[in-house]
């Protein structure tokens, strides 16, 4: 029996989990496969019930699933608690936890949704990259990092508050792995991203990278600084196939990347740890708390999330395709949920749109 953590979170979470969590099922009777699901809390849910936001029993279920699925975590009325536990601590902790140090991020871009980009079609045409961001170091992990108050010269107290950004050669060189191999199933390029003209960490990571490309001489090796990458990626987002970057360097490019394909609700992610354990799968968006319970999220991020599991984790590209041509087919067919949807197109609910899918994957 192939077991699935589902940690459906906040806001707009529970509403779109669903929707994949029939896709799955869907799958599951297509193929033959049988799937059992674990529900778990996990943010501001949880810590209305644990006064934390991951608790020992979440971190249990999903060590013992061979996936987890998430929603999002987060709502606004969580903002004046303490930083340890604020709901987006959850999403550091789970990562540790999971030991999830590499993030995929494809981005691609559908021809029925290219009016929907803020970008013109002949820049965004044929896009399709894949940001492979590390997950558990950098800035967001560093330590020392906290605020404190330091006395100045004039003897006047004064908040600092400072983070740490900080890699081991270790953690560079294992993301640097999956980064070729990664490029190499695809077309041998990869892209560094990083500030190695002012950063320390940035040195020693394009040192790193340069090292061991060594060990993957089919695949073309090139830098850019994260300035320059964030122009390139709108500008012309054509010349990349795989980029490689750090953890905050990579949370913000994704989330730029969004931008190529219309909506954040269209993004899925998958975070592996590659050694055999479990991985996680999640829509790149928040939890948009204003949109709870108004069934008009887009679904479509954490439905290809779930197609993300099938391949990776159970092995199964014919239901990955499966539920990627069944997204296109009915974006062909013209339904479109809020956040995508222009004059002219068929407007549906969160609901309608992840039953159109399962519909499409049957026949």
């Amino acid at each position: 029996m192939n077991k699935i953590a589902v940690l459906a979170g906040d806001g707009i979470g529970p509403e779109i989990v669903a929707q994949a969590v029939n896709v799955i099922k869907t799958a599951g009777e297509i193929f033959g496969i049988k799937f059992e699901f674990h529900q778990a809390l996990i943010g501001g849910c949880a810590y209305e019930k644990y006064s934390k936001p991951l608790p020992d029993e979440t971190i249990e279920i999903a060590k013992n699933s061979d996936a987890v699925l998430l929603g999002a975590v987060g709502d606004w009325k969580y903002d004046t608690l303490p930083p340890e536990v604020r709901p987006e601590r959850a999403l550091l902790g789970i990562r540790k936890e999971l030991n999830l140090f590499a993030n995929l991020r494809p981005v691609i871009i559908f021809d029925e949704l290219i009016s929907s980009s803020a970008l013109k079609p002949e820049i965004i045409r044929g896009t399709d990259i894949v940001i492979v961001r590390e997950l558990t170091g950098d800035v967001y992990f560093g330590t020392p990092k906290g605020i404190e108050v330091r006395v100045d010269e004039s003897g006047n107290g004064v908040r600092y508050g400072y983070n740490n950004m900080i890699y081991s050669e270790k953690e560079i060189e294992r993301i640097a792995h999956v980064a070729f191999k990664t490029a190499q199933s695809r077309n041998k390029k990869l892209c560094s991203v990083d500030k190695a003209n002012v950063l320390d960490v940035s040195r020693l990571w394009r040192e790193i990278m340069i090292d061991v490309s060594k060990q993957y001489p089919d695949v073309e090796l090139t830098h850019m600084y994260v300035d320059n990458a964030a122009m390139q990626l709108i500008a012309n987002p054509l010349q990349f196939d795989t980029i490689v970057t750090g953890n905050i360097f990579g949370d913000i490019l994704s989330d730029e990347a969004s931008m190529i394909s219309g909506s954040l609700g269209l993004l899925p992610s998958a975070s592996m740890s590659y050694d055999g354990k479990v991985a996680l799968y999640e829509p790149i968006h928040g939890s948009a708390p204003d949109l709870k319970g108004l069934n008009v999220a887009n679904p479509i991020a954490t439905i290809l999330s779930a197609a993300m599991m099938l391949k990776y984790s159970f092995k199964n590209n014919e239901a990955y395709e499966l539920i990627f041509d069944s997204v296109k087919s009915v974006l062909k067919d013209g339904f479109r949920t809020k956040d995508i949807y222009k004059d002219g197109d068929k407007l549906v609910s969160t609901s309608q749109m992840g039953e159109l899918i399962v519909n499409k994957m049957r026949g």
